[in-house]
């Protein structure tokens, strides 16, 4: 898992008053295993759909007043739900905001709606090409880790130890 990448950029950052957060419902069990994992609180946003793509309402569960919030998400594609997300907890009190997905989709308006939103940053692994930068976008390689679990599967050792999460 990206965890794996994403804690020690995390640590690295020494973000004072950390929150995770799961960015809707289905992301709850993922942000609460990174939520143990740096001794952190937990916030969970609900949202209701209209349609596809169409979110018709959203709540944030969980106090996030003066606090740095990190979203947690496996993967960004319209940045629709994510943008809202962060919204949400800046309106509710929170610092900042920034997220953590895996994968980075951004299709359609996605940079455009990434770099309109309160978002300090938005951190990705390379397992998707960008097909433009962005400011608000960092992107961390997965290539170390992939080398080390492809050497140690063609070497019979474990591959566990790689994924703290």
């Amino acid at each position: 898992m990206a965890s794996t990448i994403f804690v020690p950029y995390l640590n690295s950052l020494n973000i004072p008053d950390l929150l995770i957060a799961a960015p809707d419902t289905g992301g709850t069990k993922r942000a609460n295993a990174y939520a143990k994992l740096l001794g952190s609180d937990l916030a969970i946003c609900y949202k209701q759909r209209k349609a596809a793509n169409q979110i018709e309402s959203m709540t944030v569960i969980g106090d996030v007043k003066g606090k740095n919030v990190v979203l947690v998400d496996d993967m960004c594609d319209t940045a629709g739900t994510l943008t809202k997300a962060a919204g949400l907890m800046m309106e509710a009190g929170a610092k900042s905001v920034r997220a953590l997905c895996t994968h980075a989709v951004l299709s359609g308006k996605a940079y455009e709606t990434i770099e309109n939103s309160v978002l300090t940053e938005l951190v990705v692994t390379d397992t998707i090409p960008l097909k433009r930068e962005s400011a608000k976008i960092k992107v961390l390689s997965v290539a170390d880790l992939f080398g080390k679990v492809i050497q140690n599967a063609n070497t019979y050792n474990s591959i566990s130890a790689h994924f703290i999460v």
